[in-house]
């Protein structure tokens, strides 16, 4: 794509994304007291956890330029208050809130009866350190210190392996990248995944910055060395030094010992890999996990590889030689089995810039500009993924949400300090 066609397409995202935008600010409605974020297609009127989180980051950086100073600030705060609002005793907070026919959204239902399902991913404390950074205030989140607190009580009460010292998944449901292999169809509290534990290092550095803000200096260094401790096991268990890449792991680890069998050495190791390559593998570009070593070896090994992660339109979900590949239109769940998603390029551009690859992040920023480009000017529209090999959209038409990130990177590539500045001292 040559300089005039990406300059045309990134005229022609700014002013759909500028028509567009504000259809994901969303007014209380049902459980929903306060305004709110949602993806916008068919998750209208439906808050989720880190769709509010990624939508807020594009929008936020829209303020003083398509969007007027503090026209998202009001929706991106009462995303947060709605989530506190059904925060259970326990510390308990929803993946996502709907609008239903019970007394109570479905997930909180759930619980009561006794199912043990995930809780919202860990975006929160990112959410509001996105939020507070951006506007210059943190006062406004104080009231939640303790919510925070509780919330993270429950990952490390419900969610937490001691013997690897990683966080896992209760099940397959709602867990972001629905489809993932190496843990949808799979036994339930059996997958530390990679997503969750390199997302979940972001989520206890951002919490120690609001602690350092609102003057708790102890706990600040409390969430530090939870963020330190998880690195380290990330490093120990998911870094894979033969294949220079970062896996899930399968932590359900343990001598099964029947009658006199299996007496003798028993299972010493803690996890076992999954080895399979999805994007997950990168997210510890994004949350400063990845050493210098490591980032060489993502960046040149696995990013520039054509035959699995190098598509012509950026970033496939799973590698593209990966028996599991598929790109089937399905939603619930949605296909990460290898279709290009908005935030799958993102992360991984951001992860290179925040190590320095920033001619390889251009190349995914330039992808995804001739991606979206190409779609707005054959269907007026975006759609939710799409085929890396083609470009073609898969399903999903004006799907918003974290497309809008593409305006995020041309910013960036142009000298605008990213909005992650804002998620960590």
């Amino acid at each position: 794509m040559n300089t005039n066609s990406y300059d045309q397409h990134v005229t022609l995202l700014r002013s759909f994304i500028a028509e567009q935008a504000g259809g994901c600010l969303k007014e209380p409605s049902h459980y929903l007291k306060y305004p709110f974020i949602d993806p916008g297609s068919v998750y209208s009127a439906n808050l989720w956890d880190w769709d509010s989180f990624w939508s807020a980051y594009a929008l936020l950086n829209l303020e003083g330029s398509l969007l007027p100073v503090g026209a998202v600030t009001p929706y991106a705060k009462g995303s947060i208050h709605n989530f506190f609002d059904h925060q259970q005793e326990d510390g308990y907070i929803p993946m996502m809130i709907e609008k239903g026919k019970t007394e109570e959204p479905y997930l909180i239902c759930k619980r009561k009866e006794g199912f043990k399902l995930n809780m919202h991913k860990p975006f929160l404390s990112q959410h509001i350190a996105l939020i507070s950074g951006h506007c210059g205030d943190y006062e406004w989140a104080r009231q939640y210190v303790e919510g925070l607190e509780k919330y993270f009580g429950c990952y490390d009460r419900d969610y937490y392996n001691e013997n690897c010292k990683l966080y896992v998944w209760a099940d397959d449901i709602m867990i972001g990248m629905d489809n993932d292999p190496a843990t949808f169809g799979r036994p339930k509290y059996s997958t530390a995944n990679i997503y969750l534990n390199a997302f979940m290092v972001s989520e206890l550095k951002a919490m120690a910055l609001l602690c350092s803000k609102w003057g708790f200096m102890g706990r600040r260094e409390h969430y530090l060395e939870k963020a330190r401790t998880l690195e380290l096991a990330i490093q120990e268990e998911c870094w894979d030094p033969r294949d220079k890449f970062f896996y899930s792991v399968d932590v359900d680890i343990k001598t099964r010992q029947f009658d006199w069998f299996h007496t003798g050495l028993g299972v010493f190791w803690k996890t076992l890999p999954i080895k399979v390559r999805a994007w997950s593998g990168f997210i510890p570009l994004w949350s400063g996990t990845a050493t210098l070593e490591q980032s060489a070896y993502l960046s040149g090994l696995h990013l520039a590889d054509k035959n699995t992660f190098n598509s012509p339109y950026g970033v496939p979900s799973l590698a593209m030689d990966e028996k599991m590949y598929n790109i089937s239109a399905t939603n619930n769940p949605s296909n990460w089995l290898g279709p290009i998603w908005g935030i799958v390029n993102y992360v991984a551009f951001r992860g290179l810039m925040n190590y320095g690859f920033k001619a390889e992040a251009k190349e995914i920023a330039r992808k995804t500009v001739l991606l979206f480009g190409s779609d707005l000017e054959r269907s007026g529209t975006l759609h939710e993924y799409y085929d890396p090999a083609s470009g073609q959209p898969v399903m999903n038409g004006g799907f918003l949400n974290w497309n809008m990130l593409v305006l995020n990177m041309v910013d960036e590539l142009a000298g605008k300090p990213p909005l992650a500045l804002h998620l960590s001292d």
